[in-house]
């Protein structure tokens, strides 16, 4: 049991340290800031990568997810953490939009989705089901802490190599040590959480039959509505500051944000423990949505950093709380997979919230249709997270003979 104990929590460590390699998608501000200035790319150019590997990220998660559950996460997490430090690099081969399209948005953002959705399900196997929140939230925790380090590190890069070198060297180091902790993944061979969530939900429910429950559909609509106010904020942050201040402070906050955003994965990971996943999510989305309504007369410094660090302390929390709603609905054997398909409604929100943020802009000259926009979603979503209960248990013998 003490070994076991132990291997569980090198399992977290990695998946942490992965994450915080992969959390490199959310500095590309940094890069597209020079892609701009020196290369003259437009504001449309410059966000088609980041654009691109946020769909790619999407997508190939379900690749990764099958894959991790039918032969490991080490071979997958190894995968991943090549094709990202291999896309990094060739940005700086292939050094225009189409070449940093391919190599950074496919090669990168589909490494990171691959990876990504090998490091949660591999922890949390380890440990007992009144632990999952917890455990997903502190392997998750890496992805919103990384833009404290890489975003200071790429700027001292960018200043000192230029923009191309700099995705080499970060290529090649991320890549390696992707590879490396990735060797430290692995899963129990009879998994801690099976016999309680076996208890619970009497058995590992297919992504098939995951389909076919109500359930499902309460946690993407959620999922959805939480990540599109999250995403929203990340992606315009720096151009709230500037609209609403008269200064640019993006990066102060870009930094602080990183903090509430990490701290909101352990925290509500531990807390939804306790008293359930609906009932976490139904507390901050309604703290989420009431902060977004008031967004609009927040003109100085304080306030908009208190309101962006509520907003994005309850978008980290989302992905602690939902990997583990999936593991206690649907069973950890599947897990993998399973919340690949959930995670597909991260993957619209992240195309679809900031570019409709940016139409709005446009069109009103500020983000406060946004911002109410965002605000209904987030009631909405607590209310569902008042009902959304795990699906009755259905015996596995009445089960085969339906699928029959």
């Amino acid at each position: 049991m003490t070994n076991g104990f132990n291997r569980g929590w090198i399992v977290v460590l990695a998946g942490l340290g992965i994450n915080l390699m992969f959390g490199c998608l959310y500095t590309w501000s940094i890069f597209s800031a020079n892609l701009s200035a020196t290369y003259k790319w437009t504001g449309f150019q410059a966000s088609l990568p980041y654009t691109v590997a946020i769909v790619m990220f999407a997508a190939v998660m379900l690749v990764g997810g099958r894959l991790q559950d039918a032969f490991g996460p080490r071979i997958v997490a190894t995968a991943g953490g090549a094709f990202t430090g291999l896309g990094l690099v060739l940005c700086s081969v292939f050094p225009n939009l189409t070449g940093v399209i391919l190599c950074f948005g496919v090669l990168t953002g589909a490494g990171i989705g691959m990876g990504y959705s090998a490091t949660t399900p591999a922890a949390v196997k380890w440990f007992k089901p009144e632990q999952k929140g917890l455990i997903a939230g502190i392997v998750v925790t890496g992805f919103g802490l990384a833009s404290l380090y890489i975003a200071p590190l790429t700027k001292y890069l960018i200043a000192s190599y230029g923009v191309f070198a700099t995705f080499k060297i970060l290529g090649v180091a991320f890549g390696a040590l992707i590879v490396l902790f990735a060797q430290f993944l692995a899963v129990p061979k009879a998994p801690v959480a099976a016999a309680a969530s076996q208890a619970a939900s009497a058995r590992d429910m297919t992504w098939r039959e995951m389909l076919k429950t109500p359930q499902f559909y309460l946690l993407w609509l959620m999922f959805l509505a939480g990540s599109m106010a999250g995403l929203i904020l990340i992606g315009h942050l720096a151009k709230i500051a500037v609209l609403q201040t008269g200064a640019n402070m993006g990066v102060a906050l870009v930094a602080m944000i990183s903090i509430s955003n990490a701290l909101g994965r352990p925290v509500s990971g531990f807390v939804s423990d306790r008293i359930g996943r609906g009932r976490t999510m139904t507390i901050l989305y309604v703290l989420q949505g009431a902060t977004l309504l008031m967004f609009s007369g927040f003109h100085d410094f304080a306030s908009i950093l208190a309101g962006s660090m509520v907003i994005t302390f309850s978008y980290g929390a989302m992905l602690a709380v939902y990997p583990s709603a999936v593991g206690d609905f649907y069973g950890t054997k599947n897990m993998g997979f399973n919340y690949a398909v959930l995670f597909t409604a991260w993957g619209i929100a992240g195309v679809c919230g900031p570019l409709a943020a940016g139409y709005i802009l446009d069109a009103t000259g500020g983000y406060g249709t946004a911002y109410l926009i965002s605000a209904v979603l987030c009631f909405f979503a607590a209310g569902l997270g008042l009902v959304v209960k795990p699906p009755r248990a259905v015996p596995a013998a009445a089960a085969a003979m339906a699928n029959a």
